[in-house]
Order: structure tokens, then C-alpha cells, then sequence
């Protein structure tokens, strides 16, 4: 069957402190609103108006649902690469093992390469990346001479599979 898949992988933002922050952050905000809003009291030195708080607050509680739904899901099939980094992406991007001059699995500097995780821009050449965690990543290179690299926590099994398809180009 051409189109059975033969590695999927979904990965979500597990980093314990940005989860922290994100939670932090909501806390004091909702503490402001219960203070200030429901209390009567004023929150701070320099409060802000009740509708500023409840739109700053409706706004951090967004940002926190937002980053719970962000997920790379990466695919490969006999016909090639099929990458959705949500909410980003709202339809799957496939690119075929003909538009490719490279396709292997490397380590990577999230922060010096790329200026960190998410969908980033790489720094003097390094081309587009959609990461979430970790440090190695799925890198491919377009006969258009454009890059792309893909992190994954599976390394071993996607390397595993590239190989097994013949699509382990370095």
C-alpha cells in the first residue's frame, strides 16, 4: 500500500518551566481580578482600571490555551514527508522525496541555530525549523536549495525508517 504510514510522531511543549511561567502568571492576574473586581480592593500601587484587568487576564488565559494546543505532527509515507505544526499550519504540508537533495536525522542548537523552539527562522543560512523540545531534528534539504528541520524525540526510529525506505540522503 503507497500510502501507509511508516512513522508518525506527535510532540506537544513539555518544558516544566514554561509551564510555570504560563501558570504564574495566570495566578497573579486571576488574584488580581478577585481582588480587585469581585473584592473591591485595588491590586497594586498603580492599579489598572477593572475592564484593563479582565482583558489582560481573558488575554493570558488565551495565550495559556493557545501554547496547550500547539503540536507538531510529522508523517512519513512511501510518498514522503507530511509535516502540521498547529495552530500554525492548518492544513498538512507534504513535501514528496523528489523535491529533496537531503533528508537525515541531526543534532542541533535550538537557541544558537535558530533563536530557540516554535516555528523559527535560522540564523546566516540555516532555514526554517518547527520545533518543540530537544535538540535533534529531521533536516532536509530542497533541490531549491532551501532547508527545513523537523525535531523529533524518536531520532533512532526516524533514522531507522528513512533507511528502510532508502530516503536516508546525507
Amino acid at each position: 500500500m503507497s500510502n501507509e504510514i511508516l512513522f508518525t510522531e506527535r510532540q506537544k511543549f513539555k518544558q516544566w518551566w514554561l509551564w510555570l511561567i504560563l501558570l504564574g502568571i495566570n495566578g497573579l492576574f486571576l488574584f488580581g481580578v478577585f481582588k480587585q473586581v469581585v473584592g473591591g480592593q485595588q491590586f497594586g500601587d498603580k492599579p489598572m482600571s477593572n475592564v484593563g484587568l479582565l482583558i489582560v487576564t481573558g488575554f493570558t488565559i488565551i495565550l495559556t490555551i493557545l501554547f496547550v494546543n500547539f503540536r507538531l505532527d510529522t508523517t512519513i509515507k512511501k510518498d514522503g514527508i507530511y509535516v502540521r505544526f498547529f495552530p500554525f499550519h492548518l492544513k498538512t504540508k507534504h513535501y514528496t522525496w523528489d523535491s529533496l537533495t537531503k533528508s537525515f536525522v541531526r543534532q542541533y542548537s535550538p537557541l544558537t541555530e535558530y533563536g530557540g523552539w516554535g516555528l523559527r527562522l535560522g540564523l546566516f543560512g540555516k532555514g526554517t525549523a518547527f520545533n518543540v523540545s530537544g535538540d535533534k531534528g529531521l533536516q532536509l534539504e530542497f533541490t531549491n536549495n532551501k532547508k527545513l528541520l523537523i525535531g523529533t524525540n524518536k531520532p533512532d526510529e526516524l533514522t531507522e525508517t528513512l533507511n528502510k525506505i532508502g530516503q536516508l540522503k546525507q
